[in-house]
């Protein structure tokens, strides 16, 4: 039975025994439990969560997806080992499969569209051996650098030497608490923009998906919230697109830009920013199909779970709602034809009186 807007393909399962080391990483959390917290560790978890998720946003996402501003040959690299911290796979993976997801946003070629299931767009995606590899054709202007291919080949360096060190500086707190713990946090705050900010928000602009923003998710992922500004204007490497817009990594992109590390930072024109908004009676495209799908997918539902009889009743019983519908049209008609012909007669009347009169 189709229970989503979207129905997944065969390929498109959970595989729980390779899943394992994912949930084990969530256990080890409870480790904090014999280890303690202490301040040490809490301030790790604080400064690795906001640092690798600005890796995130600002490499994996906004430069290495998009391409949004452009930077040196060292930067990109340290963008990409930052990034590769985060325990997100190689930069080359994240792209590809990134900017598929803008190329079929919310349709069946999206592997994380909450139109499939919350929960898989959330985390179940991730977690199916369909999307183990990824398609690097979709990255040929990345994967020509030798040393991004070394990056997305040993993406494992990055994670175990920073859990090295948080051992080496904090002790078994310094490990679970200050590594482990934000390392959950920030996968669950990339989740979120996958998920949450194609549920939970407003849409500004009309475009052909389900994007929304949020000032909350925004908080929370470095500025990811604004998520309909972006996909309104993909190429920006501001995603707040006015002040009051909170986004950090933009903060972050434009301190760099000062000190000429990055340069041709894309921002939208004030012309576009003003354009393509619903309010203003922009056809939303986006919601009309998720709509649609949802409609279609629960008429599907409908027509598998109902057995025959239960079909013609149904349908006996809408074919009942229209013809008393329809009498009751027919009724109100006639009732107005009538007032209509008796206001005509007393106005006959009246003339004829009124010319009576006057004679």
């Amino acid at each position: 039975m189709r229970n989503h807007a979207i129905e997944r393909s065969p390929e498109e399962r959970i595989n729980w025994v390779t899943s394992i080391p994912f949930f084990a990483v969530h256990l080890a959390c409870l480790a904090a439990l014999v280890t303690g917290v202490s301040a040490r560790a809490l301030v790790m978890c604080v400064v690795l969560y906001v640092t690798r998720m600005w890796f995130i946003t600002a490499g994996y996402h906004r430069y290495f997806s998009h391409r949004s501003y452009r930077t040196g040959r060292v930067v990109q690299f340290l963008l990409a080992f930052g990034g590769s911290s985060a325990v997100q796979k190689g930069p080359l993976w994240w792209a590809a499969h990134h900017r598929d997801h803008h190329r079929y946003a919310d349709s069946e070629g999206d592997i994380h569209s909450p139109q499939k299931g919350f929960w898989w767009s959330h985390v179940g995606w991730i977690l199916s051996d369909k999307n183990n590899t990824a398609n690097l054709d979709n990255v040929r202007d990345l994967a020509k650098y030798p040393e991004l291919r070394f990056v997305e080949d040993h993406d494992w360096i990055a994670p175990w030497a920073l859990a090295i060190g948080c051992f080496l500086y904090g002790g078994w707190s310094g490990l679970v608490v200050g590594f482990i713990w934000s390392t959950v946090l920030v996968w669950h705050g990339t989740f979120t923009v996958n998920s949450l900010a194609h549920v939970l928000g407003r849409r500004r602009y009309a475009t052909n998906d389900t994007s929304r923003n949020s000032a909350l998710i925004a908080v929370w992922t470095g500025g990811e919230g604004w998520h309909n500004n972006h996909h309104y204007f993909q190429a920006s490497a501001r995603q707040g697109f006015f002040w009051w817009e909170y986004d950090p990594t933009w903060y972050g992109l434009k301190v760099l830009g000062w000190l000429h590390l990055v340069h041709d930072l894309k921002t939208p024109p004030a012309r576009v920013r003003a354009a393509g908004r619903v309010r203003d009676g922009s056809f939303d495209m986006g919601m009309f199909k998720a709509h649609w799908a949802k409609a279609a997918a629960a008429l599907a539902a409908a027509r598998h779970g109902a057995a025959p009889g239960e079909i013609a009743a149904r349908r006996e019983h809408m074919e009942d709602r229209i013809h008393a519908s329809r009498a009751a049209l027919e009724g109100y008609v006639a009732s107005s034809l009538r007032s209509a012909e008796e206001l005509a007669k007393l106005s006959r009347r009246q003339a004829r009186e009124l010319g009576l009169r006057e004679s």
